[in-house]
């Protein structure tokens, strides 16, 4: 069983506000440093999430916690940037409502990156596939470019954000990314040309030098040492914890190609060497001094030298029909020179987030948006000059629409809904944007006012235009407005006034207001950037094309500003807002340092205290009846599926079955409110519930519609293929029977008319004189080979030859019948006793023929078995009767004596079964073996008559006990070594009998192995074979060495 966690387990301190008991200033701070020293950065105040800046890394941004709060609701864990993204995220994709993300706070607070981490969830989350893989790393690569180009170090913030940065991300119904928007404000390009102390020019210029090659400085002409730039300050031009180096490798601009990439590149570097330009003045005859380029080598290699030096001393003003050339002194050419750096800048940044767009831009209709704002935040520094001022006039809009949108809007909504609530007083800071923006007697309007005038305009004019109209009211402060009581506030220098902010006083010095309001580039420099050697810079400089003139004033930076922040108030107010206010926690950037003062005074300007209150007085959800019945109206079958009455009294059945406490909803005039957030959970995980069981049910009448529909269309098509086929094989069945009637009648006509002229056909006579001529010729062959047979002889291989060519097959056939023939009357001659002879013969030949010398003098003598007529001499009558089966073979032999090598006379008597021995003399059986007892027989390769009855190791107890092998000798060798062969073959039941063949083998005689050798020599027999006794392992056999006979094939 799945166990589901709430924010409430095991949790730090209260991860949301509106829990806090009891409410107050000090608990809300501590309650703050509580989790912050438990790096438990993040705090709900409802819906709306506190960040604190850690400055460091946690290990709270893993792939594992993504998965963690994915599709879970808002509060099922602890606080967590994730827990907003996802709910965001899934309110566009499932309920179809544009949602924003509004990151505010100072600066160094941890803006960029909160906007970061929502981008790199939202990418995790939503679908997978090639193109959203496509579009999400074009949305995320886009942040490394915008943070290279738009941020810099300053005192509070090592990676501060120098512009405003809203994103739209518009997606699918799905909830797929398909692209989005980039909309950039107020980039601020005075950093370009002088930095504060401490603080450094943008990132690009450092990444630059650090992370080029050598090749590719040389290329932009170039030099790695910082030092050797005036635009780039010494002091801070390294920041720890930052690697320019290795940042410059991962910016990759999206959809660029290596030619545009190397285009800004060398822009970038222009605007370097912009910055080395210096100057000198020269006297004219006149008197009037005008400025001179000090070195030429110092030139921008992009831009035409001649005309950038004409428009660095001379200045030409055009008026309809005239036009008024001026000089420039030395301090106007570096206004110039600056001017024109700030604007190459700040147009190439325009432009590269135009790029941007162009790859990123979605071109079809509209889609569901989600926009992330990340924009500067409030900023007091010692010196405040315009900058400040336009970005902090922004961020009280943002506070203005926070305080709309969250206070305001919620009380004024419970009123109108008729709702019992508690008014809650919180500061409305509507007066202080008025104090500003108003289009009468704002400050920015007076600014727009004095830099249009004629006359000499100057910062102290401005101010004393302030002075007089601004003068009264309570959020501003001069030292010589008609307020007497700034006049000994000595906090208050007099070329400065004073606005009290939500966030606080803040001291602006009215130095550069005028002229950093007007912007204004020299129209020569505009000229002299088009007639550049680079597509690029023509491109970012249209209005230096002289064939478009145009002496319209442009728009103020001021106007401008206010237009756009017009625009993205009017954009958020279109969408649901979710808040992320970033809190820092010290000055210090140092991790584990939390600095109350510091943190006190953020949540005061930004309002989190009213903020709780109304949170804690209000209800978390609201929505009108109709979404709301809806919505849920599965969850009750009284409502679903239609509820026929008014949508009011759906909402209070639906809520009534459900049995939700009273105490946690309440009806207004339009709206259902509902005031714990685990109400509207419980709601939601019963909606998800039923959907479910509705998917179900929709899905399985789907099949069964689809499977019907299936079978429909399948025997409605079986009928139309069954007719096609049937009319098809009727078709091809009668095209058959058509085209065989045809042949049928085409052959039975040729045969009809062939019949009857066949007897005139020539062709008839010359086949009838063919076939005779052939049977003559046969005829004639058989004859002259019955009168010219050959003998009866098998070995006789005569045969008549052939006449003629074509009797090739016929005859050598009929020689091969005849043969055959032969040989079968051949062989019907022999009596069975013949037929015997010849085959012992036979067997003899296979045996000996060329493997022993003495079988070629035995091919001449016949085998007569019984040398001694055993059954007829009475001498042996005793030993006749002792012999277990009819004598095949007997005969005398001589048996050699293992001692002495001499022989003695024995009687060798074979039988169907056994092998005899006996004493020749008296006929006493001396040896009896039966034949499976025999394992082989070995004899010489030479013309002796010796060889070896060799037993197996075990004989069987048929056989007389025996001393070992027999060594015998005979002249019938040959005739006795093939009986005993056939004798072993015929026998089924018995081994065969292996006839080893070899000059040198061993007998065993007793339990001693003794080698017999022949060898060829004189023996003193004469011409016998003779054996001697070497050694007690050894007999030797002398051959003698007459040639023998060969033996008959």
């Amino acid at each position: 069983m799945e166990v589901k966690t709430s924010l409430l387990d095991n949790m730090i301190g209260v991860g949301d506000m509106v829990l806090l008991e009891p409410l107050t200033e000090d608990s809300f701070l501590e309650n703050l440093k509580n989790r912050f020293d438990h790096n438990e950065i993040y705090t709900y105040i409802g819906s709306v999430v506190i960040s604190l800046n850690p400055y460091r890394s946690l290990p709270i941004y893993t792939p594992e916690k993504v998965e963690e709060y994915r599709n879970r609701n808002f509060y099922e864990l602890s606080p967590h940037i994730f827990a907003l993204a996802d709910e965001a995220y899934r309110s566009l994709r499932d309920q179809d409502k544009d949602q924003c993300i509004l990151i505010t706070g100072e600066s160094g607070a941890g803006k960029t990156e909160a906007s970061k981490l929502v981008m790199s969830y939202v990418a995790a989350v939503c679908g997978k596939g090639q193109e959203v893989n496509k579009v999400k790393e074009q949305l995320l690569q886009s942040n490394p470019v915008l943070e290279a180009f738009g941020n810099a170090k300053t005192v509070r913030n090592d990676n501060s954000s120098r512009f405003g940065k809203y994103m739209d991300i518009e997606f699918d119904f799905k909830g797929d990314p398909l692209g989005g928007v980039i909309s950039n404000y107020l980039l601020e390009k005075s950093r370009v040309v002088k930095q504060p102390r401490g603080e450094r020019n943008f990132h690009i210029f450092y990444q630059l030098l650090s992370g080029s090659s050598d090749d590719t400085l040389k290329k932009l002409k170039l030099d790695r040492d910082v030092g050797k730039y005036n635009y780039l300050s010494l002091d801070s031009a390294v920041v720890s914890g930052l690697d320019d180096a290795a940042n410059f490798r991962t910016v990759r601009i999206v959809g660029f190609m290596e030619d545009e990439m190397q285009s800004v590149l060398e822009l970038v570097a222009a605007v370097l060497k912009l910055g080395n330009i210096e100057f000198k003045p020269e006297s004219r005859c006149n008197g009037i001094d005008e400025s001179r380029v000090k070195d030429k080598n110092g030139r921008v290699d992009l831009l035409v030298g001649s005309v950038l030096e004409r428009a660095f001393s001379y200045r030409t003003v055009e008026a309809k029909m005239e036009k008024v050339s001026t000089t420039l002194n030395v301090a106007q050419a570096y206004y110039a020179r600056d001017a024109l750096a700030k604007n190459l800048y700040s147009r190439l940044f325009s432009w590269l987030i135009t790029r941007i767009n162009g790859s990123i831009k979605v071109t079809k209709t509209r889609h569901k948006v989600m926009g992330v704002l990340d924009i500067y935040g409030f900023e007091i520094f010692e010196d405040n000059s315009f900058e400040q001022f336009i970005i902090n006039y922004c961020n009280e809009k943002l506070q203005q629409i926070f305080i709309e949108l969250t206070l305001r809007e919620e009380q004024e909504e419970y009123i109108r809904e008729g709702i019992e609530w508690t008014n809650i007083e919180y500061f409305n800071n509507a007066i202080i944007c008025d104090l500003i923006e108003n289009n009468k007697n704002g400050i920015l309007a007076m600014l727009d006012e004095e830099c249009l005038r004629p006359g000499t305009v100057t910062d102290e004019t401005f101010l004393d235009k302030l002075n007089t109209v601004c003068a009264e009211h309570q959020h501003f402060e001069s030292r010589l407005s008609k307020n007497s009581k700034f006049l000994t506030d000595h906090s208050l220098p007099h070329n400065c006034f004073r606005i009290q902010h939500y966030a606080g006083k803040v001291l602006y010095g009215v130095e550069s207001f005028v002229d950093k309001n007007n912007d204004l580039l020299y129209r020569d420099l505009s000229q002299a950037m088009y007639k550049a050697n680079h597509s690029l810079i023509k491109q970012l400089f249209p209005e230096g094309n002289p064939a478009k003139v145009n002496l319209k004033r442009p728009p103020t930076a001021g106007f401008q500003f206010k237009a756009s922040v017009g625009t993205l108030m009017g954009n958020l107010q279109t969408k649901n807002p979710n808040y992320i206010r970033c809190i820092k926690p010290n000055d210090k950037k140092a991790s584990h340092v939390f600095t109350e003062s510091l943190v006190r005074h953020q949540l005061r300007y930004l309002g989190l205290m009213e903020n709780v209150r109304v949170r804690r007085a209000g209800y978390a959800f609201r929505q009108p009846y109709e979404p709301c019945l809806e919505r849920y109206k599965m969850l009750c079958k009284k409502t679903w599926p239609h509820w026929r009455g008014p949508a009011r009294e759906g909402v209070e059945v639906l809520l009534t079955d459900l049995q939700v406490p009273a105490e946690e909803f309440s009806y207004g005039r339009s709206k259902i409110f509902i005031r714990n957030p685990r109400t509207l959970f419980f709601l939601e995980e019963k909606r998800k519930q039923c959907l479910e069981d509705l998917a179900t049910l929709i899905q399985k009448i789907y099949r069964g519609w689809k499977c019907r529909s299936h079978f429909l269309l399948l025997k409605k098509s079986q009928i139309v293929v069954a007719a096609w086929y049937r009319r098809y094989s009727q078709q091809k069945k009668y095209q058959k029977i058509k085209s065989a009637t045809t042949v049928v009648q085409s052959y039975a006509r040729g045969w009809q008319v062939r019949r009857e002229y066949r007897k005139f056909f020539r062709a008839n006579a010359g086949k009838k004189i063919y076939n005779f001529t052939i049977q003559r010729i046969m005829q004639k062959y058989f004859v002259g080979l019955k009168n010219n047979m050959p003998s009866m002889s098998p070995v006789d291989k005569s045969w008549p030859a052939r006449p003629y060519l074509f009797l090739d097959g016929a005859h050598a056939a009929l020689r091969r019948i005849f043969h055959l023939w032969r040989c079968k009357k051949y062989r019907s001659q022999f009596t069975e006793e013949k037929k015997a002879v010849y085959e012992e013969k036979l067997e003899a030949s296979e045996l000996f023929k060329d493997k022993k010398a003495l079988y070629p003098s035995s091919v001449s003598q016949p085998f007569k078995g019984d040398y001694l007529e055993i059954n007829k001499n009475p001498k042996f009558q005793k030993l006749n009767s002792a012999l277990d089966d009819k004598v095949l073979l007997a005969d005398v032999v001589s048996k050699i004596n293992r001692a002495n090598g001499k022989g003695s006379a024995r009687i060798f008597l074979l039988t169907k079964k056994s092998v005899v021995l006996a004493d020749q003399k008296t006929g006493q059986v001396k040896a009896s073996v039966v034949l499976s007892d025999l394992a082989s027989v070995s004899v010489s390769t030479q013309t002796d008559g010796f060889f070896a009855l060799r037993l197996k190791e075990v004989s069987s107890a048929v056989s007389t006990p025996v001393k070992g092998d027999f060594l015998l000798s005979s002249e019938h060798l040959i005739e006795i070594i093939t009986k005993l062969h056939r004798v072993g073959a015929a026998n089924a039941d018995k081994e065969k009998i292996n006839v080893d063949i070899s000059d040198e083998f061993l007998v065993q005689f007793k339990h001693d192995k003794v080698c017999v050798k022949f060898i060829q020599g004189s023996p003193k027999n004469g011409n016998n074979a003779s054996c001697k006794r070497k050694n007690n392992r050894l007999l030797e056999v002398s051959v003698p060495n007459t040639p023998s006979t060969p033996s008959t094939p």
